[in-house]
């Protein structure tokens, strides 16, 4: 993928996104809480209103100009999702409601129809739960094994870890590409070239991944991509899953109804070519539209200008926080994006999330859906500060100051 190099100035950057106008207890706002969702563009927010002022209508079967309009629109983000991640195919391209339900199609049609008792899937201990429940439901009705690749006091695991785990059993893996709640980058790449060596599928959540990095999946040669709008500055309850189209047609529908038919009679029913085949009732069109728009807006600014300025704010923000006493930062991978999990040893992170929204900030806390994370720092939850490219240092600077005055109230 190629990355657009251009002047890039936070200040500009930050007035394309409205909600960062927004004072919260008289005092602006600092959004510390990308991971969870990011913000949205004018721009983005313009061509979702365009579409339901200006072409609303259903998709792909209609005739007239409305329909057609619409159909033109949702297809054309379509191939706008094929180039942002290099598919070969845009028929590679599934639109999901997430990250969430992407997975779930692949553990449901590709696991269910694929997978035996006795077969090994492998994922890792820094798992979301999206990327956990899917397989364990998988493992129960089909007799599967789960296999976990553990993780290092650094939240982190080396290819080593996964090749230990690996076995002539192993038939499916499936791993994060970067960690929502520690923020490591995983060696997805190397693991993929092993697994394709002995021809095992792998799946990559890249919900995280997409909003920091450029994706290649060719490049990577994963089987399955996964990721959000919502994460890509797009709109909510829209998503993606990047399938090889070799794998994808070889998998049943995952819902019936809608677009994923070709004929119905009551004898049998035959099922529409990719990617419909998985695209059941009527979609989020709007939604889809609007992640075209992210996507350009996107690479408008260019990853290059987005990760130099992400970085920057990695390294301020770390010796920031760890030159505040007693504060413990929770994943402290050597490669890793501007996502700091921390803990303090008298503040639950509730309270300290309480206290810092008072001062305008929001961050995030919780066991961030990866409990199993928890449990490997021996901790309930912790309070998460994630960063994106139109953050400042002045943002971590506030953070600092609002997690030093709630030190003063509970000491």
């Amino acid at each position: 993928m190629k990355l657009h190099a251009m002047p890039f100035n936070v200040t500009e950057i930050r007035k394309d996104f409205p909600n960062l106008d927004v004072e919260v207890y008289g005092k602006p706002l600092v959004y510390l809480d990308n991971a969870a969702t990011t913000f949205k563009p004018q721009s983005v927010i313009d061509r979702v209103v365009a579409h339901y002022q200006t072409e609303t209508a259903n998709v792909h079967r209609g005739v007239h100009y409305l329909s057609e309009k619409a159909t033109a629109s949702f297809e054309a983000a379509r191939d706008k999702v094929r180039r942002f991640i290099n598919a070969e195919k845009a028929s590679e391209i599934i639109f999901t409601r997430g990250t969430t339900e992407s997975i779930n199609l692949v553990a449901q049609s590709y696991g269910r129809h694929f997978l035996n008792r006795g077969d090994e899937i492998i994922i890792s201990e820094m798992e979301h739960h999206s990327n956990i429940v899917p397989w364990q439901l998988l493992c129960e009705e089909k007799g599967c094994i789960l296999k976990i690749i553990p993780i290092n006091d650094n939240g982190e695991y080396q290819v080593a870890d996964f090749e230990k785990t690996l076995s002539l059993k192993t038939k499916f893996i499936s791993l994060v590409y970067i960690s929502n709640s520690l923020g490591t980058i995983n060696p997805v790449a190397q693991i993929i070239r092993l697994a394709r060596s002995r021809n095992i599928p792998v799946l990559i959540d890249g919900a995280q991944a997409v909003g920091h990095q450029p994706v290649d999946v060719r490049e990577l040669g994963c089987d399955f991509f996964a990721f959000s709008g919502h994460k890509l500055f797009g709109p909510t309850g829209v998503g993606v899953l990047y399938g090889k189209e070799e794998r994808l047609s070889r998998m049943p529908p995952y819902q019936g109804g809608g677009d994923m038919i070709s004929s119905v009679t009551f004898e049998k029913t035959t099922y529409n070519v990719l990617p419909y085949k998985f695209e059941a009732g009527t979609p989020n069109i709007a939604g889809v539209i609007g992640l075209g728009a992210a996507i350009d807006y996107v690479q408008s600014i260019g990853f290059a200008a987005m990760m130099e300025q992400e970085n920057d704010l990695l390294d301020y923000g770390t010796r920031a926080l760890q030159n505040i006493p007693d504060l413990r930062i929770i994943g402290t991978a050597k490669m890793k994006v501007a996502i700091f999990s921390f803990v303090l040893p008298w503040i639950h992170a509730h309270d300290l999330g309480t206290l810092v929204d008072e001062e305008g900030i929001a961050i995030r806390t919780g066991h961030h859906c990866t409990q199993p994370v928890m449990k490997h720092f021996g901790i309930p939850a912790t309070s998460r500060a994630s960063l994106s490219f139109y953050n400042t240092r002045e943002d971590i600077d506030r953070l600092v100051a609002a997690i030093d005055k709630a030190r003063t109230i509970f000491k």
